[in-house]
């Protein structure tokens, strides 16, 4: 994305942290609690550790897992957010390359205080491959287990045009998308799964909508 896709991934992240607090807050989970970032392996995942990043600073424990084969993420400006994540205090950053070691954090997962979708933010159309597909079977095990649910830009398994879910989809308690209410999440199944909707301004020219 260049220097303008930087800026509008630190607004997005920026505007993702806003929401995690205003949700932990809402919900009065522990504030020694870690929150869980599942974050994939492209711009949306970028927007997580961007999101991470922020939350740091502002005193939280979190942890950022990224569901990929690959060693890093597939775009620059979501690789460049990871690796700027090295050696921040409070940020643990883990690999979760298949879908076993995805499943291997769901032990305790009821003590996180948040996890955050930012696994794709493109919607989905058939099928998830895996460690993906974990992720959403995670964020499902979290939701059942009390914890709250933040999806960036939609709840993964979601088209964003047609508001139609795959399965498994993320079902969340809130989520943040951008520059303006997305097609799928006004419809009737769209609303269902996202939860509450937050429409945050990142910098994107109005004239540049997409769906």
């Amino acid at each position: 994305m260049g220097v303008a896709g930087s800026v509008l991934m630190e607004e997005a992240g920026r505007a993702t942290a806003m929401a995690a607090l205003a949700l932990l807050h809402e919900t009065e989970r522990a504030a020694s609690a870690p929150l869980l970032i599942l974050a994939g392996p492209g711009n949306n995942g970028g927007d997580g550790h961007v999101a991470a990043r922020l939350l740091a600073l502002e005193g939280r424990r979190v942890v950022v897992a990224l569901l990929t084969s690959e060693p890093l993420p597939v775009t620059d400006d979501a690789a460049r957010a990871w690796e700027e994540l090295d050696g921040i205090s409070g940020v643990e950053r883990t690999h979760a390359p298949s879908a076993q070691t995805v499943r291997l954090m769901g032990a305790g997962i009821e003590r996180a205080a948040l996890v955050v979708d930012a696994l794709l933010g493109t919607g989905a159309r058939g099928r998830l491959r895996e460690p993906i597909r974990s992720g959403v079977q995670l964020c499902l095990v979290a939701r059942r287990a009390g914890v709250p649910i933040l999806s960036v830009d939609t709840p993964t398994s979601v088209d964003l045009t047609s508001g139609a879910p795959s399965d498994p989809v993320v079902q969340a308690h809130l989520t943040i998308t951008f520059h303006r209410p997305k097609t799928g999440l006004q419809t009737r199944a769209g609303q269902a799964l996202a939860g509450r909707i937050l429409v945050a301004p990142i910098g994107i020219p109005p004239g540049a909508d997409l769906l």
